[in-house]
């Protein structure tokens, strides 16, 4: 062979095994970078379970002070901030903002002699209160504070608890005290109203379970919480009963992303946290008896707000998962 062919040829063959090693050392440091990096994950995942085990969960302590709030006090619901709201602070008609040090304050006053009860924020951030004097869903501009009408119903008994779905859709427990019966209706993004169901026990407490394919709903006299299969429109069927108390009463209800369901036992002073297939699977024990409702929020989504109305305020325990309502609020 021309010494010249051999010198080229010898030459390709280096540049060939250079880039060929060279490959394999870009392929090992990408592998050493992944397996850095996944190790660094998990570090973060024990990390954080390290913090939950090591703090106390599932034990409750005061938040604000006894007095603060009407008996009246309802509705909590965190902003993505981390402040609190709940209605009736000092007074009737108001809607209280707690900041996350428990400052309280009044945030604004309901016109035309509206009472608020549950309190859910949309995706747009701004405020949706159900009105029960008035039968509306009230929405509030957390920018200007401007009170809107979103939604009427005059033939509502009196719009109780509401919840939302990740599409906006609002679903409202409707019951009638007198006579322990209830209903549920949507409110659509546009403020239509559509009855669901009717007939019902006295209907308080409602959730949108995680996935989006469950609305749950409770009678508080009946002691019964009921199950729904849940459409992307908002349309319900296939009810079920999810579990029945022996005692004692229900008010609000949340879920937290993996689903449990926390219920306010309103005369026994615990919520109850229950398996999506109906299992109780603990109680926390509350210094007040008559917990009216609760809620996520916190820097991560664990700490649960409980409003009492035989102490007027709002005790706070801290929970292993985040809340599903904080998980949305995060969008």
């Amino acid at each position: 062979m021309n010494t010249g062919y051999m010198r080229l040829f010898l030459y390709l063959a280096l540049c060939v095994l250079f880039i060929s090693c060279a490959g394999e050392e870009e392929a090992v440091e990408e592998e050493i970078i992944d397996e850095e990096i996944v190790e660094e994950e998990v570090v973060e995942e024990e990390v954080v379970e390290e913090e939950i085990i090591d703090e106390e969960l599932f034990v409750s302590q005061q938040f604000t002070e006894p007095g603060g709030f009407t008996s009246g006090i309802e509705g909590p619901a965190c902003d993505k901030e981390g402040n609190l709201y709940a209605v009736n602070y000092e007074k009737q008609g108001t809607i209280g903002k707690v900041t996350p040090d428990g400052e309280c304050s009044i945030f604004v006053e309901l016109p035309d002699g509206s009472i608020g009860n549950g309190i859910r924020f949309n995706s747009g951030g701004s405020m949706l209160i159900a009105d029960y004097t008035n039968h509306n869903i009230l929405k509030v501009d957390m920018q200007t504070l401007e009170i809107s009408v979103h939604a009427h119903e005059p033939t509502m008994n009196q719009p109780n608890d509401v919840a939302i779905g990740a599409n906006d859709i609002v679903y409202a427990s409707d019951p009638k005290w007198a006579d322990s019966t209830g209903q549920i209706w949507r409110i659509d993004t546009d403020g239509k109203v559509t009855l669901l169901d009717t007939n019902m026990g006295t209907t308080n407490g409602i959730e949108v379970s995680p996935d989006e394919a469950t609305l749950y709903v409770n009678e508080s006299a009946q002691r019964k919480v009921w199950a729904y299969d849940l459409s992307p429109d908002g349309e319900v069927s296939n009810k079920r009963l999810l579990i029945e108390f022996p005692d004692f009463g229900m008010d609000g209800m949340r879920c937290d992303i993996d689903g449990n369901l926390y219920v306010t036992r309103y005369g026994k002073g615990t919520v109850a946290k229950v398996s999506p297939e109906g299992e109780v699977l603990l109680e926390v024990q509350l210094a007040g008896k008559s917990c009216s409702n609760l809620t996520f929020g916190g820097e991560d989504g664990r700490t649960c707000y409980v409003t009492l109305a035989d102490r007027g305020n709002i005790e706070y325990f801290r929970a292993d998962k985040p809340g599903r309502g904080w998980k949305l609020q995060q969008r």
